[in-house]
């Protein structure tokens, strides 16, 4: 049952567990694609990106019995908002291996939108090699695409308005777990 945070946070859609459940679902739907963890690398889009796809690796290891390298792919220089908003600071980049050749990217973001952080995901992949295939998982798929991009694994569907706010918290970078959504009409 949703709950309310604090305050002007709005309603929790997916709990902790609820998150738990996504993403071991969403590992065990990149392992049957991917017919098994073979030549797989995760690349977290950050911030919290990283720290989903740490979790799908670590997810994919217990079921597999195979380490599955993740890492972060930053795209602050390849967004195509710069212009707009230029004091984003670029963070880590750490593709495991140095290379993504012949290899099958899965991109992990938390929220899915408008797909222009996928598309500068991409872009900034371009500069890592040639891979096999990319693959996307997201947590959340709000919806509102402004680009022909679509997820591969979702977590969760969330239908929303563009005056609605999605947030995701995750232990490591807050202080809980949720994906809340606030905003929008009363």
């Amino acid at each position: 049952m949703p709950r309310e945070d604090s305050p002007g946070e709005g309603r929790v859609v997916l709990s902790d567990a609820d998150i738990a459940r996504a993403l071991k679902r969403i590992a065990h739907e990149i392992l049957e694609a991917n017919k098994g963890a073979s030549d797989l690398v995760l690349l977290g889009i950050p911030s919290r990106g990283v720290l989903l796809a740490q979790r799908l690796a670590a997810i994919i290891a217990e079921v597999e019995g195979t380490a599955v390298p993740a890492g972060a792919l930053d795209i602050t220089m390849y967004r195509d908002d710069l212009r707009k908003q230029p004091t984003r600071t670029p963070m880590p980049t750490s593709i495991p291996g140095g290379t993504v050749d012949a290899r099958v990217v899965v991109l992990v973001d938390d929220v899915l939108y408008s797909g222009r952080t996928v598309r500068a995901a991409l872009d900034a992949l371009g500069d890592y090699g040639r891979p096999r295939a990319v693959r996307l998982a997201v947590l959340v798929d709000r919806g509102h695409r402004e680009l022909p991009i679509r997820a591969d694994h979702v977590g969760k569907n969330l239908p929303t308005s563009h005056s609605e706010k999605v947030r995701v918290r995750l232990l490591g970078h807050d202080d809980h777990e949720s994906v809340t959504i606030a905003g929008g009409e009363p």
